[in-house]
């Protein structure tokens, strides 16, 4: 009795010379899981949304009651205002971040990525690299529409800037890579945590909780204190007229990105250490 091979498909051919693995080829396949998760597009996109539209209900609701004395007009910051939305969209871009990893975890998937990367740390840099370009490519312009929009209504009551203005450039741009940087601080407390629930908790403990137990302090302690916490020294940024008690625009930064390294370098030492 013989075999009927006709139906049979041809064997695929054999790769002309042997694969490695490079950061190129781990970048591209963490854009490939990035594009595949539901939920983390969908965090995505309601950052852009809260960041249009909170800005734009922010500014209306300061057009219907506009700033009145002298000192009220100088301490008035309409750049500040049309990006409110940064305060809630930097939630839903941290969650981004953690989900980026906490879903492998959850999933086993982290397994065969290992399997694929044995080095393992190459597959943090480019969910990390994702995560940011990712973030900087969607909320960028998001910001920007959110201040063209906030600026045109509160020209209505002649309180609105203009993009030349000093500091304000500086602010949008500022708004996009502190969201990025949220972003990375997610991922980092996801891979240190492998937890979602967990990093998502801490993560709004580090941007939320913190300052408001540091506001249970004297007046004097929370004021010194305040300024060199996470959201509150990355924030600083975003503002054209800072407050003088605050860290500068670029220290504040500066010592906000300390955070965010702080947590990928612990999260790579666990992804090192610790067992899939």
């Amino acid at each position: 009795m013989t075999t009927d091979t006709t139906f049979l498909a041809p064997a695929p051919p054999a790769y002309p010379a042997p694969q490695r693995v490079s950061q190129a080829r781990v970048l591209r396949s963490e854009w490939v899981k990035l594009r595949t998760q539901p939920s983390a597009a969908w965090a995505l996109l309601s950052a852009a949304v809260l960041i249009v539209g909170f800005g734009v209900l922010y500014c209306l609701l300061r057009v219907a009651r506009p700033p009145h004395g002298p000192a009220a007009i100088s301490s008035f910051d309409p750049t500040a205002i049309s990006l409110a939305g940064i305060n809630l969209a930097q939630f839903a871009v941290g969650v981004v971040g953690v989900l980026l990893i906490s879903n492998e975890y959850a999933t086993g998937l982290i397994r065969t990525s290992f399997a694929a990367v044995p080095k393992r740390l190459p597959i943090l840099w480019g969910k990390a690299a994702v995560c940011a370009l990712t973030t900087l490519t969607l909320c960028g312009p998001a910001l920007f529409a959110a201040f063209l929009a906030g600026q045109s209504i509160l020209s209505r009551q002649h309180i609105g800037t203009a993009i030349g203005q000093a500091g304000v450039t500086r602010a949008v741009l500022g708004g996009a890579l502190y969201l990025a940087g949220v972003g990375l601080l997610g991922l980092g407390l996801g891979t240190l945590l492998r937890n979602t629930a967990g990093a998502i908790a801490a993560l709004f403990g580090l941007l939320f909780a913190l300052q408001i137990i540091i506001g249970f302090l004297p007046g004097a302690w929370s004021a010194d204190v305040s300024k060199y916490l996470p959201a509150t020294a990355g924030l600083a940024v975003t503002e054209v007229r800072p407050d003088p008690s605050s860290l500068s625009p670029w220290a504040g930064f500066g010592l906000f990105c300390g955070y965010v390294a702080a947590a990928l370098l612990l999260g790579a030492w666990r992804m090192r250490r610790g067992d899939a």
